[in-house]
């Protein structure tokens, strides 16, 4: 079923459901006239310009140590997100997770750093807004908890215990990359794939495009 906007406040529509974006549900109604088609890129954006929506953050997990395509990969990533209006967060320290944020806030993004650090001054340059928690590598389990989706550009343990923690709460987990090959998450050919399956995602909109990438487990979609 396609994906419809309003024309004149950008409302999202699918046949006679509204997307509200503060429960991130589709509710009855009805469709008004003079609705014009959009794709889900498009109508995530819309939804995040709006001034009642709810920001659950995007987790950008990956290695401090990564190499330069993962880099690439990652800050391709960040600004991506930030294009779209969505919240990001990740470990707020170097490598993926510093590439990711400089790509976030270049875009106009306020991306989270959840530090292991006692102190924010642990954190990136990119970071802008930084959450010192304390509690070293435990912080992975907060980052899967809070985000709804993970996108995990290459990684090693650390990822990989992200990666878990994600798929074990039942979140959407993107593979970019080299990131660990785990049953459950969605391996993507690139920044696009991956920003396009998210979409559809954050819109409750899965399996309605035929160009969705294969699956080995299909994750189980959260509405809270």
């Amino acid at each position: 079923m396609p994906l419809l906007k309003r024309s004149d406040d950008g409302t999202l529509w699918r046949g006679n459901e509204r997307f509200d974006p503060w429960t991130a549900a589709w509710v009855a109604d009805d469709a008004p006239a003079g609705l014009t088609t959009v794709g889900a890129r498009e109508g995530v954006k819309l939804v995040m310009a709006g001034s009642r929506v709810r920001r659950i953050p995007v987790g950008v997990i990956g290695p401090r140590e990564p190499k330069p395509r993962q880099k690439e990969v990652a800050y391709e990533v960040g600004h991506a997100l930030g294009q779209l209006g969505l919240q990001m967060a990740c470990g707020g320290k170097g490598g993926v997770m510093e590439a990711a944020c400089q790509g976030n806030l270049e875009a106009g993004g306020q991306p989270i750093g959840l530090l292991p650090d006692e102190e924010w001054t642990g954190a990136n340059p990119y970071v802008a807004i930084p959450i010192a928690t304390g509690i070293g590598a435990a912080r992975n389990a907060i980052l899967a908890r809070a985000c709804t989706a993970l996108i995990a550009v290459g990684g090693g343990y650390g990822t990989l215990s992200e990666i878990a923690y994600g798929l074990q709460w039942r979140r959407l987990v993107l593979a970019l990359e080299g990131a660990p090959e785990v049953a459950g998450a969605v391996t993507c050919s690139d920044t696009d794939a991956a920003i396009d399956r998210l979409a559809r995602h954050l819109l409750a909109l899965e399996g309605t495009d035929s160009t969705a990438e294969t699956e080995a487990e299909a994750p189980v979609r959260l509405t809270s």
